[in-house]
């Protein structure tokens, strides 16, 4: 439960009561945004609040910005993303030309960098990497030979039934092996259904892509091939989910033992899965889309070796284009990048490098990166935000009328418990089983596949390491971890626009208070709230608080579904619902905490701006967004977060204190009247 798809109570009255003395954060001269953390030029004066507050913040700012022509998007996160490659990169370089010992972190990170870069190597070499499991998958000649290559954690195959180690919902304390759907090329069973014009469009150049891949790699009759591939990932297509029926997390919750999980899907060959997986005796399963396996299974079984053998290689191709001759590179930048998503020009290798060597080696760059900018004393900074923000929230929890006392009790217990984790992990992820060799780009990508992969399963049967990170610290992103009932802060997000330690304080409200307050909402959202102050999935509720907690969820659904940002293509109420109530009850709560951190003290008038409107500006000015109309495409239907327009224009409405802030009238376009608001906290 992230902040945003592709991841704090009151401070001290006017001032505060922190700095942080990064050098990326710090300024001696002021705010970085000038004058006082609000970009008041980037506004639109033209535009009434009430009619399009999310323009009227941030308007001048859309029409005037360029969206980078190697983007499908530019925000707040991904401005601050490229600032961080050049920061990253820095870090890449300096290891890249030191003679780093032999095993050494500077030589892992600075060899894998190296040779990722290498594009003259890499075209050398050819395919040459790539045809053991080219071969491999050539001689796979029964559906169990093909379930052991799908199984193999180093090769990056897909499946229509996949597997990976987890945590168990039910018992924080252990790992389990998860079992899901999957297999697509595709990113939703929505573009292979759909009969719009656009989807037709998508498919056709999916498998003329698909075709060209094939003959890249000198595949015999790579036409026929590609064909069979779209229509066998169409039938896979047809058993999955819709995305937001697999957030239910009490209908994704089915344990099995491996004999239960033969039995209900006897004609897939698990075995011969696990066996490909070293996972022999997997344990507990818990599988997600119960309904969907047996179908599966089924549809695995009577699909021709042929097309299997055809999907494999593909996909193997695909996945691993990035460090083959070019031309492969090329041919799936042009399909994913360029035709799905819109995005005009491949991003630099050198970006690309950074990206593949934060994949493999993030918490080795991660423990460079804060040493050099971020400091120990800035947790402290941030740990502050987070206690004054739970202080805010236990008021809410405690003035909701909605709540019975039982659950009220429990529901402060949860918490109270909550752990935030700030900056950076207190121990650092250990790579010394990882062998990076300089000039194998091909070979350091799978050693990395599989040395994740063992780091995983080895860790079956083990108590879960509950200190451990799921984002890297230099991540421009935060989350939400209900097993371990956690909130996540990475080091690179506490940064303008969301935080500024020499900004207004109720700027920073609106941005990390903002954020913060998402982070604690998810643990009282519809899905988070189904785990209890432990983590452990169950009932804690009383039922007429569920009941009225879901009516607040059904109403701010329907708000939001009734968004349409293209043409035929509406946002999906009920897929983003979970990070809608994370944005509205978030919000709420960090301006609930600034206006406890200034206690009986008026908030000073800046540049003829309330207190109040700054903190909602800050808000609205961290989600302004550019992005191409295929990407947004891609989001709406994947994507569990909503457009950025909506996370300003969909919260505010249901806020009171912004109609107050800004005069907002029954006349105006985001009017809703008192009793269509939603208010949970």
């Amino acid at each position: 439960m992230s902040l945003y798809s592709r991841t704090s109570g009151a401070l001290c009255a006017l001032t505060i009561a922190f700095s942080i003395a990064s050098p990326v954060l710090a300024a001696d001269t002021g705010p970085a945004i000038a004058p006082f953390g609000i970009d008041l030029g980037g506004g639109d004066a033209a535009v009434k609040p009430g009619d399009d507050f999310y323009a009227f913040a941030g308007g001048t700012w859309m029409k005037t910005e360029k969206l980078p022509a190697d983007r499908t998007s530019w925000t707040s996160f991904t401005k601050l993303a490229d600032e961080n490659e050049t920061r990253i990169r820095g870090l890449l370089e300096e290891a890249r030309s030191s003679a780093g010992a032999p095993g050494s972190i500077a030589q892992k990170i600075g060899d894998f960098y190296a040779s990722f870069l290498d594009e003259a190597r890499i075209n050398t070499l050819g395919l040459a990497k790539a045809e053991p499991a080219l071969d491999q998958i050539h001689r796979a000649n029964s559906h169990d030979a093909i379930a052991r290559l799908m199984g193999s954690p180093g090769l990056g195959l897909p499946t229509p039934i996949e597997i990976g180690v987890t945590l168990d919902e039910k018992n924080p304390d252990r790992y389990v092996v998860g079992v899901s759907h999957g297999g697509l090329g595709l990113p939703d069973r929505d573009f292979y259904l759909r009969d719009e014009d656009q989807f037709k469009s998508v498919r056709a150049a999916y498998q003329a892509h698909i075709e060209r891949m094939l003959k890249l790699a000198g595949y015999p009759a790579a036409d026929v091939a590609a064909d069979h591939i779209l229509r066998l990932e169409t039938e896979i297509a047809k058993l999955h989910w819709p995305r937001a029926d697999r957030r239910d997390r009490d209908r994704t919750y089915n344990p099995m033992t491996l004999a239960e999980l033969k039995t209900l899907a006897p004609e897939f060959p698990w075995d011969s899965l696990f066996a490909g997986a070293e996972l022999p005796d997997p344990g507990t399963l818990i599988v997600s889309e119960k309904s969907a396996i047996a179908p599966l299974g089924h549809l695995f079984r009577t699909t021709d070796l042929n097309d299997w053998r055809g999907y494999l290689s593909y996909h193997f191709l695909a996945h691993h284009a990035a460090v083959l001759p070019t031309q492969f590179d090329k041919e799936v930048f042009d399909f994913y990048d360029h035709t799905l998503s819109g995005q005009p020009e491949q991003r630099a290798r050198w970006k690309r490098a950074v990206g593949a060597t934060n994949g493999a080696l993030g918490e080795a760059i991660g423990r460079l990166y804060v040493e050099r900018y971020f400091p120990p004393e800035s947790k402290q900074a941030a740990v502050t935000l987070v206690e004054n923000l739970r202080a805010a929230y236990g008021e809410r929890i405690r003035a909701a009328q909605w709540m019975s006392a039982d659950t009220r009790e429990a529901a402060l217990r949860k918490l109270a418990t909550f752990r935030p984790k700030i900056g950076y992990p207190d121990h650092w992820r250990d790579y010394s089983r990882l062998d990076v060799v300089r000039g194998d780009a091909f070979g350091n990508m799978e050693r990395a596949a599989l040395f994740a992969w063992r780091r995983d399963a080895e860790r079956l049967g083990k108590p879960t390491d509950r200190d451990e990170w799921f984002m890297s610290p230099q991540t421009i992103n935060a989350y939400y971890n209900p097993i371990f009932n956690e909130i996540v802060f990475p080091a690179a997000i506490l940064q303008p626009p969301f935080f500024d330690p020499k900004a207004d304080p109720a700027v920073n409200y609106g941005g990390i208070g903002g954020v913060i307050g998402h982070e604690m909402s998810h643990g009282f959202d519809d899905q988070g709230a189904k785990s209890d102050e432990k983590g452990v999935l169950r009932d804690w509720w009383k039922p007429a608080d569920v009941s009225a907690f879901k009516a607040f969820g059904d109403r701010l659904a329907d708000q939001y579904s009734a968004f349409e940002p293209l043409p035929g293509i509406k946002v999906n109420g009920r897929l983003t619902l979970g990070e809608n109530l994370g944005d509205v009850g978030g919000i709420s709560v960090s301006y609930a905490a600034y206006h406890r951190a200034l206690g009986d003290k008026p908030a000073p008038v800046l540049d003829g701006l309330s207190g109040d409107q700054r903190f909602f500006l800050g808000w609205a000015q961290v989600w302004r967004t550019l992005i191409r109309d295929e990407a947004l495409r891609n989001r709406l239907l994947t994507d569990p977060h909503s457009p950025g327009m909506y996370r300003v224009n969909g919260v505010v409405r249901n806020l009171d204190p912004w109609y107050a802030a800004f005069g907002v009238q029954p006349s105006d376009n985001l009017y809703l009247k008192p009793e269509d608001r939603v208010h949970v906290w």
